[in-house]
């Protein structure tokens, strides 16, 4: 696959997640759910007022294709919507604690997982290949993990759940493939929103008052939700599910450099190695990329 728009807007997507934990960090004495419900709530008003005061002909037209669609294309589509939606929301709840209540370290660790499970899962769900290059890229993947893992073993189930539920939406998410990707994700912010408001009442905490929270949402909304999910969806037009797994290691390798000399954690000897494992990993996992790259610029 060569380096192109889908590919960079991939590489963006997961760049901007990675930086995510400033805009999140300054909002740990509110509750993970609390955090969750506005997300999802303010997202929902922003994709919706977007696409029916400038996109109602992208409205209008995903209308037509979904009725020329069969019926198994129907039920298809319309499953895939509603589990990406509801992946969607299990994944922000859990990032989201984890950054603020467990720590950034473990947050990253479970997406350096996740480019692993994404790529077996796109194997063997969407029968994606994997050339020998990027089978030694996962082999040094799991190898860091392993080493990450040691004496850890609770973080590494904890992290599992993270990484499967983001992996199997991107892997669903490339199978629908027939609508607007920013019309999709309206629709999955939508269905998010309606799972989320019967428990809003009873688990929801006091309305905030600090204009802080309002304005960091806002922020986490547009910057670190609407955008890179859009870049994502758009990617995964262009790009198999393999590459944009591994490509989402940006993420982790962020959160781990943020952890250490911004927000001061601690890091050990064995992390350094995994971490350094992974930057390798992710040149020979694109080699092939780099090759292109090469090749164009000598054309």
């Amino acid at each position: 696959m060569p380096i192109n728009k889908y590919f960079l807007s991939a590489l963006s997507a997961f760049i901007i997640w990675g930086f995510f934990s400033l805009a999140l960090k300054p909002l740990t004495n509110y509750a993970s759910l609390d955090i969750l419900f506005f997300r999802v709530f303010i997202a929902t008003v922003f994709l919706l007022g977007i696409n029916l005061m400038f996109r109602k002909s992208v409205v209008v037209e995903a209308k037509k294709t979904f009725k020329e669609l069969s019926n198994k294309k129907q039920k298809s589509a319309v499953i895939m919507t509603v589990v990406g939606g509801l992946l969607l929301v299990l994944n922000w709840f859990l990032f989201i604690y984890a950054v603020n209540h467990v720590s950034l370290q473990s947050a990253s660790f479970a997406y350096i997982i996740c480019p692993i499970l994404t790529t077996v899962l796109a194997f063997i769900l969407l029968k994606e290949r994997i050339d020998v290059w990027q089978w030694i890229a996962v082999g040094l993947c799991v190898i860091s993990c392993f080493i990450l893992s040691y004496g850890n073993l609770q973080d590494l189930i904890y992290s599992v759940i993270i990484a499967l539920s983001f992996g199997f939406y991107l892997v669903s998410q490339r199978k629908n493939s027939d609508f607007d990707k920013f019309l999709i994700l309206t629709i999955q912010m939508v269905i998010s929103s309606v799972i989320l408001l019967p428990f809003y009442p009873s688990f929801g905490g006091a309305v905030p008052t600090e204009f802080l929270f309002y304005l960091l949402l806002l922020i986490i909304v547009i910057v670190f939700t609407i955008i890179p999910l859009f870049l994502n969806l758009y990617a995964l037009k262009g790009l198999n599910s393999s590459t944009v797994g591994i490509l989402m290691y940006t993420n982790p390798l962020i959160h781990f450099f943020l952890a250490i000399f911004y927000f001061k954690e601690s890091v050990s000897v064995a992390q350094i190695v995994s971490y350094s494992l992974i930057l390798i990993s992710i040149v020979v996992f694109n080699v092939a990329n780099f090759k292109n790259l090469r090749q164009n610029r000598l054309k």
